[in-house]
């Protein structure tokens, strides 16, 4: 696996659990770790958010057709 897919793979698990603890218990890890709205929060949630984009664009890759 390539870093970048390791990376990005990483981050969304952590957005994952992150939205999971807000849905279950109204606790946001990021924001508890980071501050409410810091800059640093914004970063973690703006890198969360490539990450999920770059992750659609792998697995749009592996399901298009082979070309031969």
């Amino acid at each position: 696996m390539q870093p970048l897919n390791l990376i990005t793979l990483i981050l969304l698990i952590v957005g994952g659990l992150n939205w999971g603890l807000v849905g279950f218990a109204n606790f946001d890890l990021v924001a508890a770790i980071f501050g409410d709205g810091s800059m640093l929060s914004r970063i973690v949630y703006a890198l969360v958010g490539l990450s999920a984009v770059w992750q659609i664009v792998l697995a749009s890759k592996q399901m298009s057709p082979a070309t031969s």
